[in-house]
Order: C-alpha cells, then sequence, then structure tokens
C-alpha cells in the first residue's frame, strides 16, 4: 500500500511551471497556424490545421527531452509522412481502405529507415488519404502547405517558448541542425 501511494503521488505531482509553458507554447503554435489559416481560407475550411499538429504539440511542448519531440523527427517525420501519404494516394487514388494501410504503414518503415520517428506523422500520411477533397487535390502541394509550413511554425514557437524557462531546454542537442546536416551530407 505505501508503495502504490509513493507510485501514485510521484506520477501525480503537479508542476504549475511546466504546465504554463506547455499550455503557452501549443496555444501559441496552433493559434498561430490556425490565424494563418483564417487569413487564407474560409472558416469551414482549415486545410492548414491538420489534425496531426495536436499531436505533434504534445510532444514538442508537453514532453520537449523525448527523442520524438526532437527537431530532426518533427520536421523529418512529417516531412517523409506527407510525401509518403501523396504518393500512395496517387498510386491507389479510390482505395482509401487500401491507401491508408499503405501510407501509414510505409511512413512508419521510411522514419525508422531515416531515424526521424514521429508517431504524429503517421497522421500526417493517414491525412492524404482520408482527408476533405480540398486537402486531396493540393497533391505534392501538401507536403509544403499545410505540412512544412505548419511544422515551421510549431518548431519556431518550441525554439522561443521551450527555452524561456530556466528549467525547460529545446531541443535538447543544441546542435541539432549541424548533427542532421553532417548525416545527410
Amino acid at each position: 500500500m505505501r508503495m502504490a501511494r509513493y507510485v501514485i503521488y510521484k506520477e501525480t505531482l503537479v508542476d504549475f511551471k511546466d504546465h504554463f509553458w506547455t499550455f503557452l507554447g501549443s496555444f501559441a503554435g496552433i493559434a498561430l497556424i490556425g490565424f494563418l489559416n483564417n487569413n487564407q481560407f474560409s472558416e469551414t475550411d482549415s486545410v492548414f490545421l491538420i489534425g496531426s499538429f495536436g499531436a505533434s504539440s504534445v510532444l514538442i511542448y508537453g514532453i520537449v527531452n523525448s527523442p520524438l519531440a526532437q527537431p530532426r523527427n518533427l520536421i523529418g517525420g512529417h516531412l517523409i509522412c506527407a510525401i509518403v501519404g501523396v504518393t500512395v494516394h496517387k498510386i491507389f487514388p479510390g482505395e482509401i481502405w487500401l491507401a491508408s494501410a499503405f501510407a501509414v504503414s510505409l511512413s512508419i518503415v521510411f522514419m525508422q529507415i531515416t531515424k526521424t520517428l514521429h508517431p504524429p506523422g503517421g497522421a500526417t500520411a493517414l491525412i492524404a488519404n482520408i482527408g476533405s477533397e480540398k486537402i486531396t487535390s493540393l497533391g505534392y502541394l501538401y507536403v509544403i502547405s499545410p505540412v512544412l509550413t505548419g511544422v515551421l511554425i510549431l518548431l519556431v514557437v518550441a525554439l522561443v517558448v521551450n527555452n524561456m524557462s530556466k528549467n525547460r531546454h529545446y531541443p535538447k542537442n543544441k546542435n541539432w541542425y549541424k548533427v542532421w546536416a553532417r548525416r545527410y551530407r
């Protein structure tokens, strides 16, 4: 009983400062994408606000030290999955169930191969196949906008907000861009 209380208590400790920064980052990132969306499209057509950005926000603002939340994974995971998703949709345009399964499965494998695993990327690939007509008609433009532009907005906000607190440091490796560039030369 004593051990159970310790585990439950330890797992439910509340750090209000950390919650504040998590809220501020996720709110600013999603709000900025939504604001840009409202200026480009009608309110009923949220092309820039794809569901996988919500899941990415959980990682990059809520679990900042996770390897899955690092910039390499955030950018690479989404871009790889968007490319795979669009490509699979072009190969199997009328078979949503087949295209969806292929897109997600191939995306996971390509993220593993490139060491850019970012779980929300699977949703990015899926959205390329099951999204609205507006999304699916974008073709490879889907990779540039909304995916790349949205991911870059989330990243910039994460770099700013997550480093405003003394207790949070993002990215985990401050030279992430050098490591990424060196790996792909």
